[in-house]
């Protein structure tokens, strides 16, 4: 009878799982793009310290605490991370939802618009009508 290991974690059951144990702080922006850009290219926080000439816990305070850095050092980690440095430093709106219709809505009306433009004119006519149709409807009640 030949043993077992018993101690090793299938590859699939660690996707997508959180290392290390959950800070107290949030991170601030430019320590969420840090982050992100971190964890895409699969490195560590004590391998990207190493490149900088840092210690791993010098590195964890750049991306959970508010840090003045040095251009060079910017330049140097944007350089590790495959990142411009604007990426490092960019603002996004609260929102990421685009205007016009949601859900259904929306994925049908994408649709269309893969059509050819005679047939997406006929459809946006009925549409068009349904639509006047309802709303008359709508106030005469």
């Amino acid at each position: 009878m030949q043993a077992k290991e018993l101690t090793r974690v299938s590859p699939l059951y660690a996707i997508g799982m959180q290392t290390g144990r959950p800070s107290k702080y949030p991170r601030t922006p430019f320590g969420e793009h840090v982050h992100a850009a971190r964890e895409a290219l699969g490195l560590s926080q004590a391998h990207v310290a190493e490149q900088l000439g840092i210690t791993q816990t010098a590195y964890a305070v750049w991306e959970r605490h508010p840090v003045a850095l040095r251009p060079d050092q910017i330049e140097k980690l944007a350089a590790i991370l495959n990142v411009s440095v604007e990426h490092l430093f960019r603002h996004e709106e609260a929102s990421q939802r685009g205007k016009g219709p949601v859900g259904k809505a929306r994925r049908l009306f994408e649709s269309v618009s893969q059509l050819p433009r005679a047939r997406q004119q006929r459809i946006l006519a009925t549409v068009e009508d349904m639509l006047a149709t309802a709303q008359r409807v709508a106030v005469s009640s």
